[in-house]
């Protein structure tokens, strides 16, 4: 069981996944899915500033979905500017600093400019920090880690993890302690591959514009009952008072 201090995480990082299903079991076009998806993403928001969560992260579009259908794409650029406009402000109101990861080249002028304007309208909150992994992958935020430390003179013997972790594209946040993918697969698909190392990992059946107030407090009761041991060993103390040392797959 973990400690009291460590019940609830610090840092919750979700994949998203669903959207599209949840409205075809209802025989609506996938971009309604997506809108009731953002409307989902408020709600957790709020449920993860209440419990006390500091960092969410969510994947909203990843750098392979650029593959789907152009409606579909043209649909989801569309609904960035739409949830900004329609949420920004209550966002804000409640505490919520907003930070987008991922490559800016690809998208528009016009989506660029929604979330510079949310990052700075947000900058200053402090309550809980919204970082939207927009046109990222894993793969792609560890290259570009690479490609800015040698930009900045970095040589190759100077290059390990402590530094490549100040040029990640969640450099201001710890690594997240939860990582959640709902919609039932259960894969990372190139998600914060870097940062999820000793993530503990919940996958669940419910789809995203499902999953609400009580999906999410299932998961962090699943992640309270973990033992986190980053690896290492643990002491213990036994029914007759002896210490006990766990190995690391106890």
């Amino acid at each position: 069981m973990a400690d009291n201090a460590n019940r609830i995480p610090r840092h919750v990082a979700v994949v998203m996944d669903g959207n599209g299903r949840w409205a075809n079991k209802r025989l609506m076009p996938r971009i309604v899915g997506h809108k009731y998806g953002v409307d989902a993403l408020i709600k957790a928001i709020n449920t993860c500033a209440d419990r006390g969560i500091e960092f969410l992260t969510v994947f909203a579009f990843s750098s392979e979905n650029w593959k789907r259908p152009e409606d579909e794409v043209s649909g989801l650029m569309n609904l960035v500017l739409t949830a900004v406009a329609k949420y920004l402000a209550r966002l804000s109101d409640i505490g919520v600093r907003i930070q987008i990861i991922g490559d800016r080249a690809a998208v528009s002028e016009k989506v660029r400019s929604a979330w510079e304007h949310a990052e700075r309208v947000t900058a200053g909150n402090t309550r809980i920090t919204l970082s939207v992994a927009f046109n990222y992958g894993g793969r792609w935020d560890i290259v570009q880690a690479c490609q800015r430390a040698v930009a900045d003179g970095a040589r190759a013997e100077q290059i390990d993890e402590a530094l490549l972790s100040k040029y990640m594209a969640l450099a201001y946040a710890p690594d997240p302690d939860l990582f959640i993918r709902t919609g039932g697969e259960v894969r990372i698909s190139n998600f914060l591959l870097w940062q999820v190392a000793y993530s503990e990992l919940y996958f669940t059946d419910c789809l995203w514009p499902d999953f609400d107030a009580a999906e999410i407090d299932k998961a962090l009761a699943d992640y309270a009952a973990r033992d986190r041991r980053y690896g290492g060993v643990k002491t213990d103390i036994s029914a007759s008072g002896q210490k006990i040392t766990l190995a690391p797959d106890a």
